[in-house]
Formats: structure tokens, sequence, C-alpha cells
């Protein structure tokens, strides 16, 4: 959620502009601050920001991304193998594939009901006794390399919106083998029945594949053993889920999750307020539409997607939650997804928490970035924010 000052939105960022009364509540009798979520050394993911949110030192516990997302999957990981993300993207029409530009990381959010299939086509064409491809949610699948390698240069397709892709292709031993997989999938995507179909009704295609993302599969202690609660992730994102099962917290499935702006958004309250009734003590729920509106540099939709949690997630919530006596609520961004850039940054994100019974007016005005620095409020890292939150 987090940004900066839009001139399109009267120099506000989307979290000053959005109508998005429960949080600004929260903020009015709660506490409202800043927290670095990404280790100055690391580069500001989503594996490496969530790590850290769920209190896991990234500096530690971080071995990449994609081998969250394969556990998620249900691939099989052995301590030798290396999982990379592969996304769906759409890249321009050049002859000659150096000379093409990253359109779109998402073709245009592509569906898993199409993209599955496509990714298929891909396993077809490249499975060996080393390499296989595994199925994920919209654009986002995984490649498993049995006994592989770390040793690549990779780009996130999101970080190179609309350049050409030549400066940013796979480098290091053996990148010609991937790099010759993201070259031939062209041949075969781009005339698949299913580009043909998305290209009549004006979508993007998904015409050629990406891989990064590598790493070998983490060793998290669990959630349990740390903190003594019982925890469950709710997300429709494999990274996110795949980080939860790593740290042994439920994940909990909900029909029609979608990780954009027209998720079941019900089904996730409805969700968590049950995994609560039974038991669990701590549930994350993550919403990515946010993220995924940055990232296509949407404005309005951005704002939306903020207003959407306040109003189809918060609020629901909220009228759940008032048969306890007590309960706490954090929201925050586990990073920035800035719309001037397109891609994520390292800027502290703004929380903000709320406890039932511990409710006292402050000075705050709001929920924002501009709220929470004007706190002086500045927790060092995640960890250092959950144990905050944890306490009492």
């Amino acid at each position: 959620m987090a940004d900066y000052p839009i001139s399109q939105l009267g120099n506000k960022t989307p979290l000053q502009a959005a109508n998005k009364p429960n949080m600004d509540n929260f903020a009015r009798f709660g506490e409202v601050g800043l927290v670095s979520t990404i280790p100055p050394t690391l580069s500001p993911g989503s594996d490496v920001a969530n790590l850290s949110v769920l209190g896991y030192d990234p500096v530690k516990y971080y071995t990449g991304r994609s081998p969250l997302e394969a556990i998620s999957m249900g691939v099989p990981m052995a301590k030798d193998d290396v999982a990379f993300r592969t996304n769906l993207v759409t890249l321009s029409e050049a002859k000659n594939y150096m000379e093409r530009i990253m359109l779109d990381h998402s073709c245009d959010e592509i569906t898993t009901e199409e993209s599955v299939p496509l990714i298929e086509e891909v396993n077809r064409h490249f499975k060996n006794d080393f390499l296989s491809f595994y199925k994920g949610v919209s654009y986002r699948h995984c490649l498993l390399w049995k006994n592989g390698s770390l040793d690549f240069e990779l780009t996130p397709p999101h970080d190179i919106r609309d350049q050409k892709i030549a400066p940013y292709l796979p480098k290091g031993k053996n990148s010609d083998i991937i790099l010759q997989m993201m070259q031939e999938s062209t041949h075969f995507l781009s005339n698949h029945p299913i580009n043909r179909e998305r290209i009549r009704r004006g979508l993007n295609p998904a015409n050629s594949i990406w891989i990064w993302g590598q790493g070998k599969k983490p060793l998290l202690p669990s959630f349990f053993d740390l903190h003594g609660l019982k925890a469950a992730v709710i997300s429709a994102v494999d990274l996110v889920k795949g980080l939860g099962l790593s740290a042994g917290m439920e994940s909990i499935f909900v029909e029609g999750t979608t990780g954009t702006l027209d998720t079941n958004y019900a089904g996730k309250v409805k969700a968590a307020l049950k995994a609560l009734s039974e038991g669990t003590d701590f549930v994350y729920l993550h919403v990515e539409a946010p993220d995924e509106c940055g990232h296509r540099g949407e404005v309005d939709n951005k704002v939306r997607a903020i207003e959407l949690i306040d109003e189809k997630v918060i609020s629901p919530l909220l009228e759940g939650l008032e048969q306890y006596y007590d309960y706490k609520l954090m929201v925050l961004p586990d990073h920035a997804t800035p719309l001037s850039t397109k891609t994520h940054s390292s800027d502290p994100a703004p929380y903000v928490i709320f406890q039932k019974s511990r409710q006292q007016l402050t000075a705050n005005t709001g929920y924002d970035e501009v709220s929470a620095k004007n706190s002086g409020i500045h927790q060092e890292s995640g960890p250092a924010l959950l144990s905050l939150f944890l306490k009492n």
C-alpha cells in the first residue's frame, strides 16, 4: 500500500487519498509508526519483507523466493534442489529476442485457468531428468532444477517493465540453459490457442516465460516454538502460503482468491474468524491487490484496493471480533510499491496497531506515511515490530 505523493492525487499518497475510516480510527486510538522490513544488505522483495514481518530475520533465514512458492505448490524439494520462479510474461514482438521489451510481468493478470495449460505446454517441451515445471496461480509458476546451482544473476520481471530485456537476461554458469528455454518458449506460446483468444479479447498474451528468484529449501523454526501461538496464514499468493507452511503455520485455502482487486474478500474474512473461533491465536491475512496495482502503475485502482481492504476486510473483521473480550489488529504493507517506479522499494513502511481493551485517543490524524513519520516511532525491523505486536 505504501507509496510516494502523486500529482494525480493532489500530491497525496494513495493511503492519504483513500477513504478508509477503519484504518484511520485505528490510528486515532492506537499506535502508528514506521518499520524497516528490508535489511540494508537485501533487495526489497515480497519474500524478504513477509519473512521479516512474520518475525524471521531475513539475513539469517532467507534462502531465496521460489522455494517458498514451491513448498506452497507441493513441489517435492531435496536439500540440493534449486527452485526458480517462472513468470508467464508479455514481451514485445521484435523478431530478435534480445531487442524485445518487457511489456507486462503478469500478462494482464492472466487467470489460473488460462495459465495452467500454458505452463503444462512449457513442461512438455523442456522437462528432463533434471528440469521440471510446476503450475501455480495466475502468472506465477515454478521450475525445479535437481542438484542445481544458485550461481545465476537473474532479474525480477516486475523490475524492468517497459524496458529492453537485453541487459537483464540470465548471466552465470549454465545460464545459457535458462536463456534458451526463455527464447524457445516464445515459439510455441505465441501461437497457442489461449493466447490467440486473449489477443482477440484485447488482453496481453503470455508469449514467453521469464525465470528468476532461485533458492534452496529454507529451514525455519516454527512460529509456535518461537511464540507459543497457534498460527494460520490466508493468502492467494504461493509465496506467502509457502512461507507460512515453512513456519509450521496452517495455510487456509479460500475459494476464489486471486491476488487482484476481484479477490474473495468475504471468504478470507470468514476463514480468519472461523480459525480464531476454533483455537487459532494468530492469523496472517494477506491481500495482494495494492502491490499488483503498484506494479501496473494504476493510480485509481491502488486507491480502490486500499478502500476495499478497509470496507470488505477490516469492517467485517471488526464485527466478527466484537464477541471477544479483547483482540489486537495490525495493518501494514510488507513493503512499498510506488506507482512512479512500478517496483518495490526499501522505504520504511507505515503500520498501525489497535487493541480493543487499550483504546486511548492520540494525536494521530489518520493512518498513512506522513502520520507514521510524524509519530516519531520507528521499529528497526519486522521481528522487532512483531515482538511489539505480540506483547501483552
